[in-house]
């Protein structure tokens, strides 16, 4: 069982690191598990560098949390905002959408996994369903997002049971215009050692064929995630956690608080 374990946390560090600019803006006030295991054949790919050519935008940031000793500045909360207004995200019928549109006239709270295949993220998509009631109640929609392709959020969407909205992003452009961590040393840590046994041992699992496919393996195996909350209207962010390693979930009462207060 120990072998087991050390194996998903190893075999899930295992992938390409990208070259970004990482810079995050601290506090400014913010079922079922799928089991299948299979092991394909890893493919390396290197550093990328991602260029974007910047609209002007207003960002609105009140709440940014949960990356300790990650500072920036005004200036970096707007070229966010400039960022996300070319980025696009896909819908599980397909349809490709601008990112903002779905928080343009409503509240959301938007989770973005680390990949479709995360054992991690399943564990998210469970920990925020569970206050759907809650959301539902004061009309806050439930989105999460990943990086990768339509049918791994497809697939996704059928293992987990989501209860809230699916969306992919190919391009992984969202998690570049946020400037969400990556890396090796941000996915193999003590904690999310500790994290994964603890999951294993409440029945969740890493689904590896989603964990192996292209679209994770090149880009997005070392990512990390993180939550927004959003809306109504385009360039208001009122909370942002970004993750600084793997499972690294705020406390569901700042999330609410941000949204539902």
């Amino acid at each position: 069982m120990a072998a087991a374990l050390h194996a998903t946390l190893f075999a899930n560090t295992l992938q390409p690191n990208r070259t970004t600019n990482y810079t995050s803006t601290r506090e400014v006030p913010g079922p079922s598990p799928n089991r299948n295991l299979s092991f394909p054949v890893i493919t390396n790919h290197f550093n990328e560098v991602p260029r974007f050519s910047p609209r002007q935008t207003r960002f609105v940031a009140s709440a940014i949390s949960g990356s300790p000793g990650i500072e920036s500045s005004v200036a970096d909360e707007e070229d966010v905002a400039n960022l996300l207004d070319t980025v696009k995200v896909v819908g599980l019928n397909g349809v490709e959408i601008p990112i903002s549109d779905l928080w343009k006239d409503r509240k959301a709270v938007i989770a973005f996994a680390r990949h479709f295949g995360c054992v991690f993220c399943r564990k998210r998509a469970d920990y925020l369903a569970s206050k759907k009631e809650v959301l539902d109640a004061s009309g806050v929609a439930l989105v999460l997002i990943g990086p990768g392709s339509v049918d791994q959020a497809k697939t996704f969407y059928e293992q987990t049971k989501f209860k809230g909205e699916v969306y992919a992003d190919p391009s992984h452009s969202s998690y570049e215009a946020l400037r969400f961590v990556s890396g090796f040393t941000k996915t193999f840590t003590p904690k999310a050692g500790l994290k994964i046994i603890q999951l294993y041992m409440e029945g969740y699992r890493q689904d590896w064929k989603l964990s192996f496919e292209k679209d994770t393996v090149t880009r997005g195996g070392w990512q990390q995630g993180g939550i927004i909350v959003a809306g109504p209207g385009k360039t208001n962010i009122s909370y942002i956690h970004k993750d600084k390693e793997a499972g690294d979930d705020p406390d569901i009462e700042e999330i609410l608080k941000a949204c539902c207060s």
